[in-house]
């Protein structure tokens, strides 16, 4: 053989050991996050259990890296930054979008198959869609799913731009904080995703006398674990089965289970959540 064409297969070979070390020394850690719907004590809370068990599953160190909002969540992931992350469905199309489909949806909740938001109020003379005209009201993070896209989704479909029919909307950053906006009387509504309504309920977080749901969209699909296409393969697929063999029968699976709000995982793909992006086109959030 040649001594130039030797030279270049060894190069060859040594670059692509290189790249192959490099990409498994990346791995000794995963990095995740997730969009900061909730307050940052809380989501810490929620994924510590999750994160150990991930750990003996993977046999690598998981570490949390919270994100101050969803852009940079998204900005994060595409950015080599974070490894995996917990999206809604706009950020995840938002995510894909921004990496040219390079960000692979692996699981989601079973709820999210058929996720919904509720809009809650605590005037006596709000109903329905139509009585939010003229009224103040604060949606959640301007990113977020359930927080923002499909409430304003359903709000056009009711003939009500929030832009020009409202007298004035915020935007909270996160869904307790919707709440307690509404319940605060600084905004006359708001809408939320119905998973932490339910659980602020549970926990006795909210007087259902003084605050009200009177409208509740119907489904939709919401929340994924996203990944970037360039993991590994084999880490894609011990990370989605890691979440698929989560059995509630076990107490520490349990556990995870609960504090995720779900019974079960299952595998999601990238076709679950084009609606969500023909919404935020049609809503005018997606250029």
């Amino acid at each position: 053989m040649p001594r130039r064409r030797f030279h270049s297969l060894i190069s060859a070979a040594l670059l692509s050991c290189g790249l192959i070390c490099n990409l498994s020394m990346a791995q000794q850690v995963l990095r995740v996050s997730a969009i900061p719907d909730e307050a940052p004590t809380e989501l810490q809370r929620k994924f510590k259990p999750l994160g150990a068990y991930l750990e003996k599953k993977l046999g690598v160190k998981v570490e949390f890296i919270p994100v101050t909002d969803y852009a940079a969540s998204v900005e994060g992931l595409i950015n080599h930054k974070l490894d995996m992350v917990w999206f809604g469905g706009f950020t995840f199309v938002q995510a894909n979008v921004r990496s040219r489909g390079q960000i692979v949806p692996l699981v989601q909740r079973e709820e999210d198959e058929k996720f919904q938001s509720v809009f809650i109020t605590s005037k006596g003379d709000i109903n329905k869609l139509e009585d939010l005209k003229g009224k103040t009201f604060s949606f959640g993070s301007e990113s977020s799913t359930s927080g923002h896209l499909m409430p304003r989704s359903y709000l056009l479909a009711a003939k009500i731009n929030p832009d020009t029919d409202l007298k004035r909307i915020a935007f909270s950053g996160a869904h307790d904080a919707t709440v307690a906006a509404v319940a605060g009387g600084k905004v006359d509504a708001g809408a939320l995703n119905i998973s932490v309504w339910e659980k602020l309920i549970a926990q006795n977080k909210i007087d259902t006398k003084q605050v009200h749901v009177f409208y509740t969209t119907p489904g939709y699909f919401d929340y994924n674990w996203s990944v970037r296409a360039d993991m590994p393969s084999e880490m894609q697929k011990k990370i989605t089965e890691a979440f698929l063999t989560l059995n509630p029968a076990s107490p520490q699976d349990k556990e995870i289970l609960e504090l995720q709000r779900t019974k079960r995982f299952i595998p999601t793909k990238t076709e679950n959540y084009k609606a969500i992006e023909a919404a935020a086109h049609n809503a005018g959030l997606l250029k």
